[in-house]
């Protein structure tokens, strides 16, 4: 959780934790040769500006870089990294192309999701073909290149004055996946105005209808919030009340509160009713948003030029120069 340390540290550590970082900079230095350099302005490929309107974090040169060493340097900017309907397959008639060169570009991609999430889910879906790509594959993972050209200097901002309480979101798109009907799981949680955990995955699983899809997909939301949770909790803000998780559909919700509707879903597998346990105890609380504001639909489906942009925009993806 690099993203919530340095959000954290920075923007809202008082009190008990400025005395605990002192007193773990001071045992480092006490045992190791090292010296205090002052804030952090780069590390592992990540560029951090931190000023006082709060910190800016991206990969801008780790960008650059993908695009010189797959001779993309100068492609045309696209405005999303897939095409809106956008349906991959394992494409067994399609021309083979370059695995290797291609497992390098997925590679290379992954490491950058960790100041992009709106790329993750494109990510996610261009790497379930890494064992037989084709050109259908490489076109897509091209287009995420092609999207990062005109996006180079984006990134995650955290803007000061905003109050640390954890909220999420979930959302997941219903036997998206054409070669074997498994859904798409993605969610995200917010730290103040900025995104600091997110996700993209097939699920496990074949779901019978989009209510267990969206159920299961929120289940392993839950089970992030609470090492999330734990987390802040021994960065000493631990968060009072139960963690807020927006869902757009209103079935899964219901089934998240009322054991009566247990014949609509008891072939779910027993794991994934945690999720009841959780919202029974208080410690997640699942609630609707429309559509139009399910901020996890950047992460489970390709979607059109507007939309795009609006949930890059509400998961903290921005620019510094704009």
């Amino acid at each position: 959780m690099l993203i919530v340390c340095l959000y954290v540290d920075d923007l809202i550590f008082t009190g008990n934790c400025e005395v605990m970082l002192k007193a773990f900079k001071k045992s480092m230095m006490d045992e190791f040769e090292m010296s205090d350099l002052g804030k952090m302005h780069y590390f592992l490929g990540i560029e951090v500006v931190q000023s006082t309107n709060g910190i800016f974090i991206c990969q801008q040169k780790y960008v650059r870089e993908i695009l010189d060493k797959f001779q993309m340097r100068n492609c045309n900017p696209v405005n999303t990294p897939n095409e809106f309907g956008l349906k991959l397959n394992k494409d067994p008639g399609g021309t083979k192309v370059d695995s290797t060169l291609y497992k390098q570009i997925v590679g290379s991609l992954m490491y950058l999701t960790a100041t992009r999430p709106d790329i993750m889910y494109s990510v996610s879906l261009i790497s379930r073909y890494t064992e037989k790509p084709t050109h259908m594959h490489l076109s897509a993972a091209k287009r995420i290149l092609r999207y990062l050209q005109g996006t180079k200097d984006f990134g995650l901002l955290y803007q000061t004055g905003q109050k640390p309480h954890l909220y999420g979101f979930t959302d997941s798109d219903y036997a998206g996946d054409e070669d074997d009907r498994r859904s798409t799981s993605g969610y995200a949680f917010m730290l103040g105005n900025g995104a600091v955990s997110w996700s993209s995955k097939k699920q496990p699983i074949v779901t019978l209808s989009s209510t267990e899809a969206e159920f299961v997909a929120a289940t392993a939301c839950a089970c992030q919030a609470i090492w999330i949770r734990r987390i802040l909790e021994e960065l000493k803000f631990k968060q009072e009340g139960a963690t807020t998780i927006f869902c757009d559909n209103i079935s899964t919700i219901k089934l998240s509160k009322n054991h009566v509707l247990h014949g609509r879903s008891k072939h779910i597998d027993v794991k994934y009713h945690f999720l009841r346990d959780l919202v029974t105890n208080e410690i997640i609380d699942l609630e609707y948003c429309p559509c139009e504001d399910q901020v996890a639909d950047i992460l489970t489906k390709p979607l059109r030029v507007p939309t795009f942009v609006k949930m890059r925009k509400l998961l903290g993806v921005c620019s510094l120069s704009k």
